[in-house]
This record gives C-alpha cells, sequence and structure tokens, in this order.
C-alpha cells in the first residue's frame, strides 16, 4: 500500500485540503471551527454542527489548576524554551478521568442504547466502579456547563437518542447509587456529539483541541507570572 493521505497535499504553487484550494477557496470563508470539521469529516459542517463544536470547545477549554495545567506549567518551569513540550505535558494528562472522560461517556451511551440505562449502570455499581460523566469536585449538585449543554441541545432541536440517554442515566445513577451525583459536561458533550452523527472517538479528540488553546493561555501567564516552581514546592511542603 502507498503511503498516501486523503486530507490533504502541498504543491510548489498549491496547498489541497480535502479538495479545496487551502490559499484559495478555505482561508478567509472558514472559522477554525469550521476547518476542524473538515478535517476530521472531510465535508464542511452544518449549521447545527457549527454551533455545537464551537459551545463544545467553549464548554470544556478551561477550567483553572487542573493537573494537566500545573503539570504543562512545572514543565515549563523546568525548561522555559520547551513550549512545546509543556503543551505535550499537559496533553498527556488527557485520561479517563480528566478530558478523556468524553470518550468513555461516548462508549458508555453506545453500550446503554444496545443493552439498556439500568442494567449497565448496575453492572457498573456490582463491580464498584464509577459511571462516566458523573461526579465533579467542585461542581454540586448541578455542573452549570451540562445544563445549559442540554438546553441548548433542546432549543435547536438536535437532541436525540443519546441525549435522552444521558438523562436517563441520570436517573439511574440516582436510583442504583442511592443519591443523585452531579452529571458533569463529559456526558452532555458526548451525547450531542452522537446525536449529530459524530463517529465516537470525536468526543475524545473535541476536549484535547479545547485543552491546548487553554494550556498555551496557562503558558503564557506562566511566562510573565510563574508559578511552576510554587506549586511543586507546596507538593514538597506537605
Amino acid at each position: 500500500m502507498d503511503p498516501l493521505t486523503r486530507i490533504s497535499r502541498a504543491d510548489a504553487d498549491r496547498v489541497e485540503v480535502r479538495g479545496s484550494d487551502l490559499s484559495a477557496e478555505l482561508m478567509g470563508r472558514l472559522t477554525f471551527t469550521e476547518y476542524f470539521h473538515l478535517l476530521l469529516t472531510g465535508r464542511e459542517a452544518t449549521e447545527d454542527e457549527r454551533f455545537f463544536l464551537d459551545l463544545l470547545l467553549v464548554a470544556i477549554a478551561e477550567h483553572g489548576l487542573m493537573p494537566s495545567n500545573v503539570a504543562a506549567r512545572m514543565t515549563l518551569a523546568a525548561d522555559p524554551s520547551s513550549l512545546q513540550g509543556a503543551v505535550a505535558a499537559g496533553i498527556l494528562g488527557a485520561g479517563s478521568v480528566i478530558l478523556g472522560s468524553a470518550g468513555e461517556c461516548a462508549r458508555l451511551l453506545n453500550d446503554a442504547r444496545d443493552r439498556g440505562v439500568e442494567r449497565v449502570v448496575r453492572e457498573i455499581h456490582a463491580a464498584g466502579g464509577r459511571v462516566p460523566g458523573f461526579g465533579h469536585p467542585v461542581h454540586k449538585p448541578l455542573d452549570p456547563r451540562a445544563e445549559r449543554i442540554f438546553e441548548l441541545a433542546d432549543e435547536r432541536g438536535v437532541s436525540g437518542t443519546h441525549v435522552a440517554l444521558a438523562r436517563g442515566l441520570r436517573e439511574a445513577v440516582a436510583d442504583v447509587y442511592g443519591r443523585p451525583l452531579t452529571l458533569n459536561v463529559s456526558l452532555p458533550l458526548a451525547a450531542v456529539l452522537l446525536d449529530l452523527g459524530y463517529d465516537p472517538v470525536v468526543a475524545k479528540a473535541v476536549p484535547i483541541l479545547a485543552r491546548t488553546a487553554s494550556l498555551l493561555a496557562h503558558l503564557a501567564e506562566e511566562q510573565e507570572r510563574p508559578i511552576g516552581f510554587l506549586l511543586a514546592s507546596r507538593a514538597a511542603d506537605e
């Protein structure tokens, strides 16, 4: 098999992306969100796809001194010339608890669709596990970001099977675990993307792209007002 990509090709006087001339047809016309969609899917976004990609990127990008931001700041403090290394350090923290949990939520929703909400929740509970998309150390009893995503999905008529499953999971989790747990931003993020027809992998890709922008902001601030070594010293003091 020849080493080819369908995404882009570059010649001496032209860059072609998904079949369109980058300079003549895309630059100045597409927003970065629309361009991201084109890169991922090979087609231009509908208005709803553009709106909700924008919404979800904004919703998930920033949340204070989270582990990914702390790791990036401490890495830049250790090597101020390695901006790319500091960004990479932060992105490597996109795991099943933070950022990467949206991918877990997409798998949960598909499983609940196929086997039933209550059955899936009871199996996780019996195994001593945590249901992806539930619980938050700060937002209690509601995550305002999650509720806003649901609200806008309803308003714009994109709420479908997966949004309904997410709401059903909230009820099932409260019943099975014996108390209501915060439905966090990762679950509606995944639900809306699935209802819009995106592949489940996009539910993990969107938070990674969003957090990259936030990491760059934290690293710009770190260069102006360093706290990386302070964060490290606080850990050593404990």
